[in-house]
């Protein structure tokens, strides 16, 4: 039985058409085919057809509730206890049936699909048509509706344009979001790390109000401070997320002082020496998929000159791929992790560096997310340069396409 409540919540659907659902969801399944058919016949010509798209319901079910409602026999009460239909009828859900549909769905969405980093809900740019016609190219037929069905329940949902672009973009934006994921998939088909990379928003520390609610008794909110004034904290969190995107796990270093390239990298390693050398033992090389700005980007001297420090330590070459400038939305570290984080402490007050880290660490999600969480104490300064003769020592080759944006540093001595 469709849940018609929630197509109810639709914002494109009248409010007529809106009341009708919520009514519709109140019935059991013969007599919602009743009520649709007389719907249907009262809408006229191409009533069946409204009547479906509306309500994803087939047209021979239509038909046949208006065959019923023309019958005398569909008159007669049923008796107390009376099923509507015979102990396991009824066709089976699609999900079972076909499990591969959500595998399939998410790895088309996957290649263009934006998160929130404040939110779980996710966006795509394909139609549910468009998505259904591509599943059934590869030979699972699908409709657009059940295509709808699997999006909702994957937490995806139609959003409007939001005015947040600066400028012109990039011409080779696209193609470089397609040569970042041919690098990450052969990274991966070779058994070697990918992993994504990024530093959430900095956090205030002290009784400061946090966004969201939480569940407590009537009356007994917990109280904060009346104004979000720095010098009434403890000082500020930096957590730096180094995201494993085939393992789906992530270490989250939080510092306590700057955001700086050296910081950055020393979060990476910190990853490498807790969670990657162990998983990944026999790895040949790395692949960062980073922004292209910020304590990570593609211009800073100090990332490369600490990301060679890394290679040289772990005897391993590593690659960078950024994702082009005013895109950091579609990093995948965005909507894998750090949405679930911001979910997890919503309503919290981050009282303390103590409550930080463990908020960070009990995040988990239904799909397997684990993430660890540690404190960096230590102090990184801002303003550090790195002279030309330093740069030049680098043992750093860009690729062929933009190299700007995509290149390999190998450990020094290594051809």
């Amino acid at each position: 039985m469709r849940d018609y409540s929630r197509m109810a919540t639709d914002r494109s659907l009248s409010e007529a058409d809106k009341c009708w659902l919520r009514v519709l969801s109140t019935l059991n399944e013969r007599q919602a085919r009743l009520f649709v058919a007389q719907r249907a016949l009262e809408l006229g010509r191409s009533g069946i057809s409204r009547t479906s798209r509306l309500t994803g319901m087939s047209r021979p079910a239509i038909y046949r509730g208006i065959v019923e409602l023309r019958s005398r026999r569909t008159w007669k009460p049923m008796a107390a206890g009376q099923r509507i239909r015979r102990p396991g009828g009824g066709r089976k859900a699609l999900s079972a049936a076909d499990p591969e549909i959500p595998r399939l769905l998410e790895q088309i969405l996957e290649a263009t699909t934006a998160g929130d980093p404040m939110s779980l809900l996710k966006w795509t740019d394909k139609s549910t048509r468009t998505l259904a016609a591509e599943l059934t190219r590869r030979g699972h037929a699908v409709s657009a509706m059940t295509v709808w069905r699997y999006l909702e329940a994957m937490e995806y949902s139609l959003q409007g344009n939001v005015k947040s672009l600066e400028g012109k973009q990039h011409p080779d934006r696209d193609a470089q979001f397609r040569y970042l994921n041919r690098q990450a998939k052969a990274f991966q088909q070779t058994g070697d790390p990918v992993i994504s990379v990024d530093t959430k928003k900095k956090e205030q520390i002290g009784a400061f109000r946090n966004s969201g609610r939480s569940w407590r008794r009537r009356g007994q909110a917990q109280r904060v401070l009346a104004h979000d004034f720095p010098s009434l904290g403890q000082g500020k969190a930096i957590p730096y997320g180094t995201y494993d995107v085939a393992d789906d796990r992530a270490l989250v270093n939080v510092g306590i002082t700057h955001d700086t390239a050296e910081f950055a990298v020393a979060s990476i390693q910190r990853w490498w020496r807790m969670l990657g050398r162990n998983r990944y033992p026999q790895a040949k090389r790395l692949l960062i998929c980073a922004d292209a700005g910020g304590s990570n980007g593609n211009r800073s001297r100090g990332w490369k000159f600490y990301l060679q420090q890394f290679a040289d330590k772990i005897r391993i070459p590593i690659t960078v791929c950024h994702y082009p400038p005013g895109t950091s939305k579609w990093n995948r570290i965005e909507h894998r992790l750090f949405s679930f984080i911001s979910m997890n402490w919503k309503g919290q007050p981050l009282v303390s560096y103590e409550t930080v880290v463990n908020l960070i660490a009990g995040t988990k999600t239904r799909g397997g997310l684990q993430v660890k969480a540690l404190l960096d104490r230590r102090t990184y300064k801002k303003g550090q340069k790195i002279s030309s003769d330093q740069f030049e020592q680098l043992n750093v080759r860009g690729h062929s396409f933009h190299p700007e944006w995509n290149y390999a540093l190998s450990p020094k001595g290594s051809r």
